[in-house]
């Protein structure tokens, strides 16, 4: 399957992986066939061998995003291709990217979970981390999943309609959860603001589109 391109008026992005102040010099240990414990806690820094990369753009009330997992070592635990992609809870406790949407100055917010399986969700919050519930104008949301020997691409269009009246500005934070095949979750964004990576925080969301 070839995917499309992103629209011509789309603005690149690479994330960041959380490290907690003053751990930027600690390294992970290099993969090893047998993880010793060390392997098991949150690593301090990433590998230098993942980049997290891709592009968003909004032609109208479309809204279209592309991430691009560079992952030439294999480190990055994924999940397998679903036979039948379907919505689903908790995709961030392991490998999920993720965009977080909102109209500025608004309390309200939407959360987006993409699988690399294929599964997927959307909720809304009434505000900070309050009143989670599925979005349920949105009854599908088709994945293009493209996978190689160096990383994987996840490619979707989104129907802007299903959240708010036509023509409004919104902000977006993309983040990403990661697992390791040795254990550890990495948590990536465009910026972690806190000193504890949190996908919620509004000061995150960087983009305006």
């Amino acid at each position: 399957m070839v995917l499309p391109a992103p629209p011509a008026a789309a603005q690149a992005f690479e994330l960041r992986c959380f490290q907690p102040p003053g751990a930027a010099a600690a390294a992970l240990p290099s993969p090893s066939p047998s993880p010793s414990p060390l392997s098991l806690s949150p690593p301090l820094s990433p590998p230098p061998s993942l980049r997290l990369q891709g592009s968003v753009g909004r032609s109208g009330e479309r809204l279209s995003l592309a991430y691009r997992l560079s992952d030439p070592d294999g480190l990055v635990l994924l999940p397998p291709p679903a036979p039948r992609p379907r919505r689903a809870d908790g995709l961030w406790s392991t490998t999920c990217l993720e965009f977080f949407l909102a109209e500025p100055g608004a309390p309200p917010y939407w959360e987006f979970n993409l699988a690399p399986s294929g599964d997927w969700n959307a909720y809304r919050l009434a505000a900070y981390r309050q009143g989670l519930e599925p979005v349920a104008a949105i009854a599908s949301l088709p994945l293009q999943v493209e996978r190689d020997a160096s990383g994987l691409d996840l490619r979707l269009s989104l129907d802007l309609g299903h959240l708010l009246p036509p023509g409004r500005a919104l902000e977006l934070g993309i983040t990403a959860v990661l697992e390791l095949n040795d254990g550890p979750l990495l948590y990536w964004a465009l910026s972690h603001p806190g000193a504890e990576a949190d996908f919620h925080r509004r000061d995150g969301f960087l983009v305006r589109i």
